[in-house]
């Protein structure tokens, strides 16, 4: 008999790590080393997705299917401004502290953090391959009140170029495949997160912590 799912809802957001995508080609994916973007508040996420019957002698034969990129939407505390100035591909002076509004660099970056459910367990989350928009933000003038403004980012995340071995499962056997991003979550299976954000974690570079046990006993 299965076991009855155990109910949660989601109730908390921390640990919100960016990097930049150095490579990402057939034969690589590399990152640089993530770092801590700014405290958050919230991360939301929405993908469009669409399915079309197409007909044939009367009958729908077949299905299509179509997903767009994620749309993230990241509100946080107003980062530093040379963190600021990163993701945006803006110009930063770190001699005067001055974030230059000039021409924008294109980058890609990797984003990560973590989700805190009702039961006190965690999901990590590694988004691959995107780019952040402009932040949204408004400054008002200072009242009697207790409202204050934060920042927010938008966030498209794309498919990668390159093809992990982990990337499509069909009957227990994996094979190549693009990945937009990983959720690991502690509730099921065994899987080691204790260093999750000291690098951009992969479908490839997850292990579990018996794996982990494993490798320190064979380099000790």
């Amino acid at each position: 008999m299965n076991k009855k799912q155990e109910i949660f809802e989601f109730r908390g957001v921390d640990n919100l790590y960016v990097a930049e995508v150095i490579k990402d080609d057939a034969e690589t994916y590399q990152c640089g080393t993530p770092i801590y973007l700014a405290p958050v508040a919230e991360v939301g996420k929405n993908v469009d997705s669409s399915s079309e019957a197409h007909y044939y002698d009367n009958k729908p034969m077949i299905v299509i299917n179509s997903e767009s990129a994620d749309k993230i939407t990241v509100v946080a505390a107003p980062p530093e401004l040379e963190k600021l100035a990163m993701i945006n591909g803006k110009p930063f002076d770190k001699e005067t502290g001055m974030l230059v509004d000039g021409q924008r660099q294109d980058k890609y970056f990797a984003l990560m953090y973590r989700t805190k459910g009702t039961d006190g367990k965690y999901r990590y989350v590694s988004r691959l391959k995107g780019t952040f928009g402009i932040p949204e933000e408004s400054n008002k003038t200072e009242d009697s009140g207790t409202d204050a403004t934060n920042t927010q980012i938008e966030y498209t995340g794309i498919y990668t170029t390159h093809e992990f071995e982990k990337g499509v499962e069909e009957d227990g056997a994996w094979t190549k495949g693009a990945a937009k991003g990983i959720v690991v979550d502690t509730r099921y299976g065994s899987a080691d997160v204790s260093q999750f954000f000291e690098q951009v974690q992969t479908p490839d570079t997850i292990q579990t912590k018996t794996q982990t046990l494993v490798k320190e006993e064979a380099e000790g």
